[in-house]
């Protein structure tokens, strides 16, 4: 999540001019991914990422001429990144190699059949020094489908003028979020609240701190249990309790940003690119711009947050499978993943780049033109925190389905009767893991 996220709303099956429309771009594909020049191309199908093509390049020159890695950027939106390959991949298309995948996509597209498994030497490269919560979304069923590109993971942000120390649970942060209201000065609590898979993410994440479990540790059966149901109830006093933002129900992250930065809001939940965008916008004022873990939801025991981020597999459908491998493994070393990081907003996978403080450019200093990961993540230790305690979505290849139902169940947060919505999530998500997955 952070810069490449585009969760729309789920749409129907396309049409007929939409099917024609994806046959022709799908033999346009085909063809592009031959290349040009009969050289040995290694097709990587990847999100919008500003600075990736320096990854690409960076990547190249470390092959010496064996192959040539090419940058086939995806559309904007994660749905549609997620259909176009998918559609590629059921009509059997040889021409993709390493695949971008949403961290919620790697279980589905492994049932499929349509990634590789990372065994021996590759495996033990793709998992050296990864935190145990990123590795986790690029497993399914015990075995290991695609390699950490980079994470991603929530935090608390307030500005010390108006709060000059961070609340520690949710009892806390609601009972100050009153108490600036009636001070009149800001005091909404801001979130993703809008009804997609934001509020997915922000329910999981309740879910996960409560203790609790939406389907069953194997992902095949709806557990729903007490934990699920008292972050139904939390869900509801957030948003019934006149604290949050008019704008809740139509907010998604930049919404959340932009609120918070425009002086709206006493704490933001969101992801570490606000940082850079509030350094940006307002520079005279980033001092007072402070972070903190998730807010506990049991009062003593940590809270669980829910990461985004990307992983790179391997098709299945690739003819240069040798090749392909180690295109990715390169994509996402710890050099590269310092290089995206800093240029590009993405948290590292891999624990000790957070920690390399050499800069860009290591003839030189470090300075604002030069960054290191210290200025440009001064966060970090609340994130490796985060992530070292972190919730995962649940790992299943129906998640879409479960996602799409939740997004709806779930919205409005303000009107949610904890034990009645509980048993409509449980009636519907059942339904939804009867697919295995929506196969275009």
């Amino acid at each position: 999540m952070g810069k490449r996220i585009g969760a729309g709303k789920r749409g129907r099956s396309p049409g007929r001019t939409a099917v024609l429309l994806g046959a022709g771009a799908l033999v346009t594909g085909m063809l592009a991914g031959c290349g040009s020049g009969g050289g040995l191309k290694i097709n990587v199908y990847y999100a919008p990422e500003d600075s990736f093509q320096k990854v690409v390049d960076n990547c190249n020159k470390a092959a010496n001429g064996r192959y040539e890695i090419v940058y086939n950027k995806l559309q904007r939106g994660a749905d549609d990144q997620r259909l176009q390959m998918a559609r590629r991949l059921a009509a059997g298309d040889t021409a993709m190699d390493v695949l971008g995948l949403d961290v919620t996509w790697v279980s589905e597209f492994a049932e499929a059949g349509w990634v590789e498994e990372w065994k021996d030497q590759n495996k033990a490269e793709a998992t050296q020094g990864v935190l145990q919560g990123p590795l986790e979304t690029a497993t399914y069923n015990g075995k290991l489908y695609a390699a950490t590109k980079n994470t991603n993971v929530q935090l608390l942000w307030y500005d010390d003028r108006i709060t000059p120390t961070p609340p520690k649970t949710w009892d806390e942060m609601i009972a100050k979020s009153k108490e600036l209201k009636a001070q009149g000065k800001p005091y909404s609590i801001v979130f993703t609240g809008a009804q997609y898979e934001g509020l997915v993410v922000f329910y999981n994440t309740l879910v996960e701190s409560m203790g609790g479990h939406i389907l069953s540790d194997d992902g095949k059966s709806v557990v729903l249990d007490d934990g699920a149901v008292k972050a139904l109830a939390l869900l509801k006093q957030i948003a019934s309790s006149g604290i949050t933002d008019p704008s809740l129900t139509n907010s998604k992250e930049d919404d959340v940003r932009q609120t918070f930065q425009r002086g709206d809001a006493a704490f933001e939940l969101n992801w570490p690119f606000v940082y850079a965008s509030y350094a940006k916008e307002k520079p005279q004022d980033v001092s007072h711009f402070k972070w903190a873990v998730y807010p506990e939801a049991k009062p003593g025991t940590p809270a669980k947050t829910t990461i985004g981020g990307y992983d790179l597999a391997v098709s299945s459908l690739s003819e240069h499978k040798p090749e392909a491998f180690e295109a990715a493994l390169c994509l996402r070393n710890a050099e590269n993943q310092k290089f995206s990081a800093i240029n590009d907003g993405v948290p590292p996978t891999i624990e000790s780049v957070y920690h390399n403080d050499t800069p860009l450019d290591p003839s030189k200093p470090a300075s604002a033109d030069n960054p290191n990961m210290a200025l440009k993540y001064p966060m970090r230790d609340s994130i490796i925190d985060a992530i070292k305690d972190a919730a995962v979505r649940p790992l299943t290849p129906a998640y879409q389905n479960m996602s799409t139902v939740m997004s709806k169940v779930l919205s409005p947060p303000a009107d949610i009767d904890p034990q009645a919505t509980a048993d409509k999530l449980r009636e519907q998500l059942n339904d939804a893991l009867q697919s295995k997955g929506v196969i275009p």
